[in-house]
């Protein structure tokens, strides 16, 4: 029995592993249908990979022709007395010692070479650049050497310290020069890549890569007109003036400044938007200075508890406090109290950066403000006038500066920083004096802060120089000083 239960079984086992092995091997894909896949899929990040490191091989090569390093000479004079304070006298046995001596005012002048460094780019292909102001400040000479390693003695078109921005000139024809992108499609998180010639000519042509950190950065303290780019693209000393450049190569920024508790690159550095950048430099090549345009109305930033106070749901915009008399806003209906939310439906989210968006406009330029009035919102139409007073000149303050024994900077918030100055303050910087010069041996030192010349107010660098260049020899100078927390005054004569 069990014998024929066997017989019977056989076949039906034979059937049932038949069928299984059918199975397996129907429905299992097998391992060479599998390999061709994950090989395709590798192939592609590869291709990818290379695609986009192919991406900034061009662009490099693209754009590195188009950078120039700046290199700057500044001549100073130091006037160098007794070296051991003696008293300058007839006396034999002083001389006996230490030989014949001159008299006290007949003290030796000896000339110091001091150089910089920075970058720039050729935007024209006569040979006009750019680059930030603070790398030109002051010097007596200027030259520029190009990627092919010719050097130019270069001159100054114009400078605008208020943006720090300025524009050189070199005798050049046919040079590569950098396609001008639109700073206003820039978005965060985008790729760029910085050129220029950090910390030596040594090093020049270094390109580095990241990312948009952010736009619209203001208040800062680098510069009056602040609407800064921001990137982790490593940008050190020297740096400055070089381009920031998309995916295609295209300029949209200008290197300016990084912020570093060590001096060196910690991943945030700030260029200008390359709209502010060409804006300024047509300005100051049409007309010699930088025509803004003027709202005539100021404003205040907007905390929790102003917006609290005003009824709003969240702080943001910026309060109008005063409306100036027969000023383009005061014609178009704007009132003290109005909340200015938006320019042109670009959201405004601090005072900075409508002050900035509105001196980057053309006077005659019609913008439209969103405005907050009484719960309500509205938009005012607002033919934009000519902030008066608004020049950036070539300037002489090198000369000056000899002439005076010092040099001053526009107080910011790192210069206040490092001296210990209240930052809310305004005035010049003592940043370096000679110990030989008359506003020395008044008392005036380094880190100083000037307030006023001759009973005059001053806030910046331009308006020091343009007072006091037209003094002459033997003028008296009068300065009202803040040191850490005193304010006094100092006088010496010119």
């Amino acid at each position: 029995m069990k014998k024929e239960l066997f017989t019977r079984g056989i076949p039906l086992i034979i059937i049932v592993i038949f069928i299984s092995v059918f199975a397996v091997l129907y429905y299992q894909p097998a391992a060479t249908d599998r390999l061709p896949d994950d090989s395709i899929n590798q192939d592609r990040s590869i291709l990818t990979l290379r695609d986009l490191n192919r991406a900034f091989i061009d662009i490099a090569a693209k754009v590195k022709p188009t950078v120039v390093t700046v290199s700057t000479e500044r001549l100073l004079s130091v006037r160098q007395g007794n070296p051991f304070g003696l008293p300058f006298s007839n006396d034999p046995f002083l001389d006996f010692f230490f030989g014949p001596r001159q008299k006290q005012d007949q003290s030796q002048e000896r000339q110091y070479r001091q150089e910089g460094l920075g970058s720039g780019v050729i935007v024209s292909s006569d040979g006009q650049i750019l680059t930030n102001n603070h790398v030109v400040r002051g010097a007596d000479s200027i030259y520029v050497r190009t990627y092919d390693g010719k050097r130019y003695k270069a001159k100054i078109v114009g400078v605008d310290s208020k943006t720090d921005i300025a524009v050189l000139k070199i005798d050049a024809r046919s040079l590569p020069a950098i396609t001008i992108g639109d700073s206003d499609k820039l978005q965060v998180g985008e790729i760029v890549m910085a050129i220029g010639s950090p910390m030596s000519v040594n090093l020049a042509y270094t390109v580095t890569q990241g990312i948009v950190s952010a736009k619209g950065r203001s208040n800062v303290g680098l510069a009056d007109y602040e609407d800064f780019i921001q990137t982790d693209a490593a940008i050190n000393q020297g740096n400055s003036g070089g381009p920031l450049v998309n995916l295609d190569g295209d300029l949209v920024g200008i290197n300016t400044a990084i912020v570093s508790q060590s001096g060196g690159f910690q991943g945030i550095g700030f260029a200008i938007p390359s709209n502010m950048a060409t804006g300024v430099m047509k300005s100051l090549i049409a007309d010699g200075k930088v025509i803004r345009g003027w709202l005539g109305v100021s404003i205040q930033d907007i905390n929790e508890q102003i917006a609290g106070a005003l009824g709003l749901s969240s702080a943001g915009g910026t309060l109008v406090g005063d409306v100036s008399p027969n000023s383009p806003a005061s014609e178009a209906g704007i009132e003290a109290g109005d909340v200015i939310t938006a320019l042109d439906k670009r959201r405004i989210s601090n005072s900075a950066q409508l002050r900035s968006q509105i001196a980057a406009t053309a006077p005659g330029t019609r913008v439209t403000l969103t405005i907050l009035r009484d719960d309500r919102e509205m938009d005012i139409n607002v033919k934009l006038g000519e902030l008066p007073g608004e020049t950036a000149q070539v300037p002489d303050s090198g000369e000056i500066e000899q002439r005076l024994g010092f040099a001053v900077k526009t107080l910011t918030r790192e210069l206040a920083g490092n001296y210990g100055l209240d930052r809310v303050l305004s005035g010049v910087v003592v940043t370096s004096i000679d110990p030989a010069g008359n506003a020395y041996q008044a008392g005036l030192r380094e880190g100083d802060l000037i307030r006023s010349i001759n009973k005059e107010r001053i806030t910046s660098e331009d308006q020091f120089y343009a007072k006091i260049k037209n003094m002459k020899k033997g003028d008296t100078v009068l300065l009202r000083i803040t040191r850490q927390d005193r304010a006094f005054y100092i006088a010496f004569t010119f």
